[in-house]
Formats: C-alpha cells, structure tokens, sequence
C-alpha cells in the first residue's frame, strides 16, 4: 500500500540575504561546482489537498517558480518584511492571471505595512483591467488562521532586535530568520515531524543562529528530522551535512519532502 502524505514542501531557495554565489566572491564555496552551494534567497511552497502556499517572496520567485513548476499559487504567508523575503512580490501577478482572481496575503501589522508602503499598487484594485500587475488582498495574522482548510500557528521568534514569524501546519514547521526561541514558542514547535530552522554558518551571527545554536534547539525538540537552511557561503553542503548529527540535514534549492500524518 502506498503512503499518504499530509503535506508536500518544496525548498525554493535556502540562501542568505546575499545568496550563494555572491556578487564579486570567487571564494570556494562560491565557486563550487555542486549545485546544492547554488543558494538563491529563502522561500517555500507547501502544498495539500490539491492548494499550493508560498512562504515569503524572494526576489529569485520567477526563476524558482519555473525551475520547480510551481505552476499554481493561492496565498502567500510572510515570515517579515525584509527584502530577501519580499521582493519577489510583483511576480505573483502571474498567479493572479492564472486563477482569475485576487490573490490574498497573510503577515503581521508590521509586514503588511512594509508590503503596502513597498508595492502600494498591488493592494488597490486596477483602475483598467488590463493593467499587468498584482491584485492582493491582506489579511492580518493575530493568531492561528485557516488556509485551504488547514490550521496555521504563527510561531514568534526573534532575528536580532526584530520580531518575525514562523509557522507550523500539522507536523511541519518552518522557522528562518531567527536568533531566539522563546519558551513560549518553544512549545508550539513540540511533537514535529519535519522541521526548517534557519542556520545562517558555523560560526556566531547577531541576528541568525549558528549552527551549534540550531543544533542545540532541535536536540530540545526532538522532530522526527530536521532542515538547517538560510544558509552563507560558509557552508559547502556536502562537507556540513556529513558533520551534523543524527537525523539533520542541510536544505538545497529544489529538495522536497513529504510530511506524513
């Protein structure tokens, strides 16, 4: 009998703010010829009972779209407003032809501000229909809220002095961008099977966790597996993955996993 899965993550990009290569760096792992060093900025699609949402907007969307066919978006969830996660909005227009329809957005009170202040076209209905540009719709999150019939928990962690958020959908959870857990999401993120912690390099970083800072985090959590991603051009894949315990592992662009029930 073959497995049902509850959810279908795709890894559209498992970079740093800069992504992997950088501009102007002919270091080794920018240079490297294995195509999980290949970082564009971070995003995920999570897919279930035939609906598709993305996690942030990365200014790479066109391009990972394409290369993942990720053919069909109904919402996007924002984790913050920084402009690693966010500048690929213009692209979800595509969507918008696709479906027919307006496309709704989901972040907190400040995310939406920076959205609407960044693409203040996107969030007001076209005056000409046959304007080329997104039509969104934002809905504020204040606690869990409902997609395609599944529950979302927005998990608040800390990136340096900034709030963002995290989300958990069943027993996945997907947590980039941050440098504290606090107990009290801590226990949001209990009992996961599946679970994507940003990693930002070995060494310490004041607004990322390192990865000895992940490490330690998953080892209090205890999923099934973990994902470290948002990943610098400290990391050579191949080299890391071998040196992390148990059942961590490095996230490339493109990896997909299912999360069972």
């Amino acid at each position: 009998m073959s497995q049902t899965f509850d959810l279908q993550i795709t890894v559209l990009g498992s970079g740093t703010s800069a992504g992997v290569p950088m501009i102007g760096c002919h270091c080794p792992v920018c240079s490297s010829a294995d195509p999980r060093d290949r970082r564009m900025r971070c995003s995920v699609a999570v897919g279930y009972d035939q609906h598709e949402i993305l996690i942030d907007t990365a200014p790479e969307l066109r391009l990972q779209a394409v290369g993942n066919a990720l053919d069909r978006v109904e919402a996007v969830v924002f984790t913050h407003g920084h402009a690693d996660h966010i500048f690929g909005l213009d692209d979800i227009r595509r969507y918008n032809t696709l479906l027919g329809r307006p496309i709704g957005v989901y972040a907190n009170a400040q995310t939406l501000e920076v959205l609407q202040r960044a693409f203040p076209y996107a969030f007001s209905k076209p005056a000409d229909s046959g304007v080329y540009r997104p039509e969104l719709v934002p809905h504020l999150i204040n606690g869990p809220f409902e997609l395609g019939g599944r529950r979302w928990i927005p998990i608040p962690l800390r990136h340096g002095a900034g709030d963002v958020l995290g989300f958990r959908i069943g027993k996945f959870a997907y947590c980039t961008d941050c440098s504290q857990i606090l107990p009290s999401s801590m226990a949001l993120l209990e009992n996961l099977d599946t679970l994507i912690i940003d990693a930002l390099r070995p060494h310490p970083h004041p607004t990322h966790f390192s990865f000895a800072q992940a490490i330690a985090v998953i080892k209090k959590l205890q999923p099934g597996r973990a994902f470290l991603t948002h990943l610098s051009h400290d990391v050579f894949h191949a080299q890391a993955e071998a040196d992390l315990p148990g059942p961590i592992k490095i996230c490339y662009d493109g990896l997909r996993l299912n999360v069972p029930f």
